[in-house]
């Protein structure tokens, strides 16, 4: 007869674990990196905090300014400043992620697209969320970068955001690179939304292959993005 093993529990799966000195020793070895870094984040964005205290912004750290619920405007220029002095790549993703409110807009783009361009492919996540900065702030006199930035195919899933802004433009010129963008895997899902919120009648026939596509997501998105061709 065969005897089926009683699974698990979460403590007695836990405690094995923790009786593993292999594990205990990795584990150790993961927090003593994590505790270094958090100090060197600390370290490094330092004389940022500083600067916005000396602007009347007194707070412990950049996420705290971000979650602080006030529209802190005045501290725009100092975030800007920093942006491209600090070497270490999280803190300048907790600058970039502070400057991704609709006060920022327009003056942080431009700085913006530069940090995403001299990101290099290791920053996969700073690049993501430039990205998702521009898409709150960047505004028509940056357009032609942003067609340029989401047609390039090396800055892979970090043109996201990017490529879901361009369905805020009003330029006919838009259509047309959302259009070429239903051919990049990468990016397609975003594209279809984007023409689904231009309600462009010229994408009708792109968007109906999108209708049976593998990802659930997107097909949900061609649907509404039909749905609203059709009203």
């Amino acid at each position: 007869m065969i005897r089926h093993r009683k699974p698990k529990t979460a403590a007695e799966f836990v405690a094995e674990l923790n009786a593993d000195p292999g594990f205990v020793a990795r584990k150790g070895a993961f927090d003593a990196k994590r505790q270094q870094e958090s100090q060197q984040h600390q370290l490094t964005a330092q004389p940022v905090l500083e600067e916005l205290r000396q602007a009347g912004f007194v707070v412990e750290s950049l996420d705290q300014l971000r979650h602080s619920g006030a529209a802190y405007k005045g501290a725009i220029p100092v975030l800007l400043k920093w942006l491209p002095l600090v070497p270490n790549e999280d803190v300048k993703e907790s600058i970039v992620r502070a400057l991704s409110v609709p006060f920022a807009k327009p003056v942080a783009a431009r700085p913006l697209i530069v940090e995403f361009l001299r990101a290099g492919e290791s920053s996969s996540g700073l690049k993501w969320a430039i990205g998702n900065a521009l898409e709150v702030v960047a505004d028509e006199s940056v357009l032609d970068d942003l067609c340029e930035l989401a047609l390039d195919r090396r800055h892979d899933i970090a043109r996201q955001m990017i490529v879901l802004r361009l369905g805020k433009s009003k330029n006919p010129r838009v259509v047309d690179v959302l259009i070429q963008l239903l051919d990049d895997d990468q990016v397609s899902g975003h594209a279809v939304s984007a023409l689904g919120r231009l309600r462009a009648q010229k994408a009708r026939p792109h968007l109906e292959r999108f209708l049976t596509d593998w990802r659930s997501w997107v097909r949900k998105k061609a649907a509404k993005a039909l749905a609203k061709l059709d009203k």
